[in-house]
């Protein structure tokens, strides 16, 4: 596997397009790691410091989700070093989108990432710039449909994403309008917790989880996971978290859910963010969902929660532990080595399997159908692993070489 990696880490990506704005400091970039399959996808994300190695890694990633999500396409990624706090951040990303729409209209396709919304930016901005949707280049590249089919699928597309969800048992509260895209990547990292437990051996609904982060993925994660029994004892956020040892009840995880500011926690009792990152490594929890931003969990936090009770880790985040290699690294292939990880392209691949879904031939749009997709996506791809390797262990390990085995 370790073979197969470093030949796959250390190939150039096959396009890089690199943006500097003519009206702000803004940068950006797209990198595109290969055109597998005609085309390549992957969603626009900006931050202050971001840089062109963050979005060369996360092209990659993207190429090896694609293994499990589909299509087999290649993986790419965009992103600019702004402020997304800055007022001229719509000017920004209108002006980026006027740059990158050739390739939006070839063989790239794009969505919502960290601090850029899918529905209230992307989607409208790409249009304006003659696009028809984000995904287009993916239609043109990969697919290569008549100009009737590539109208339906698209209209699948734009009509899928953005669908308010209708059945209670997806959301938490009809009336507030959630849609598929704000709810389906936590609903998949909720959904491997509980085939890992079907399929490893386990009753899910004994068991305790912490959840790190509590924005789009990680309250929708805890929210589905104590929806299937999960007794959700702790929540770690930026502003802070909450502790109970007995587990919070699904009421009140929905209510937190419900209350959340954007994409933040609150609560009267709310502990403050330095002293709950002391206490929530000491807490007794099987499951461990981080779904912050990448590369925050160390060795010390995670070495802790695995002295404990910890059986499984699902990844909501891309590259959740502190290490400095794109894939596998030191603290990665340790928490492999004794715990049962989930990795990030199965754990995390609501949102590209949506795509992909919604760009096959007139699916069903019902939201059961959808998200059972999402399900039996994730369902298929841990029974793989386990099929390769029915030990608890190294799954990751396991999981990295059944997908490079389709792209090295």
């Amino acid at each position: 596997m370790k073979e197969l990696l470093k030949l796959y880490e250390n190939k150039e990506p096959e396009i890089v397009f690199n943006w500097k704005d003519s009206e702000t400091e803004a940068e950006g970039w797209t990198v595109i790691n290969s055109l597998r399959g005609g085309a390549a996808g992957g969603g626009t994300r900006m931050r202050v410091g971001l840089d062109q190695n963050e979005v060369l890694s996360l092209a990659k990633t993207m190429e090896v989700k694609f293994t499990v999500s589909g299509p087999p396409i290649g993986g790419a990624k965009s992103g600019i070093n702004f402020d997304p706090n800055d007022p001229r951040k719509k000017g920004v990303l209108e002006r980026w989108y006027k740059a990158v729409s050739p390739l939006l209209k070839s063989y790239y396709g794009t969505g919502g990432d960290l601090n850029v919304d899918e529905i209230n930016e992307v989607i409208p901005i790409t249009e304006d710039c003659g696009v028809w949707h984000p995904q287009e280049g993916v239609f043109n590249g990969h697919f290569k449909p008549s100009e009737a089919d590539k109208i339906n699928r698209i209209g699948q597309l734009r009509q899928g994403v953005i669908k308010v969800l209708e059945n209670t048992r997806f959301s938490p509260d009809v009336t507030r309008k959630y849609t598929v895209a704000d709810m389906i990547t936590g609903y998949g990292v909720a959904e491997s917790v509980k085939h890992y437990y079907d399929i490893y051996g386990g009753d899910v609904t004994k068991k305790k989880a912490i959840v790190q982060g509590f924005g789009n993925v990680g309250s929708a994660a805890a929210y589905y996971l104590a929806q299937i029994g999960v007794k959700v004892v702790g929540i770690i956020d930026r502003a802070g978290g909450l502790i109970n040892e007995d587990g919070f009840t699904f009421e009140e995880i929905k209510e937190l859910f419900l209350n959340k500011e954007g994409n933040t926690l609150k609560h009267d009792n709310l502990i403050p963010f330095e002293e709950i990152n002391e206490k929530i490594w000491e807490i007794d929890a099987e499951i461990f969902a981080p779904c912050a931003a990448s590369r925050l969990i160390t060795q010390d936090q995670i070495n802790s929660l695995i002295e404990r009770k910890l059986e499984v880790i699902t990844s909501g985040a891309n590259v959740p532990f502190a290490d400095k290699e794109i894939f596998f690294g030191s603290i990665m292939e340790s928490t492999d080595e004794k715990v049962s990880l989930i990795p990030d392209f199965i754990a995390n691949c609501g949102m590209a399997r949506v795509f992909a879904y919604f760009m096959e031939r007139r699916v069903q749009m019902t939201d059961e159908s959808i998200f059972n997709d999402t399900s039996m996506t994730i369902k298929n791809a841990i029974q793989n692993t386990y099929d390769h390797n029915s030990s608890k262990t190294n799954i990751s390990k396991t999981a990295f070489e059944v997908a490079l085995k389709q792209l090295v």
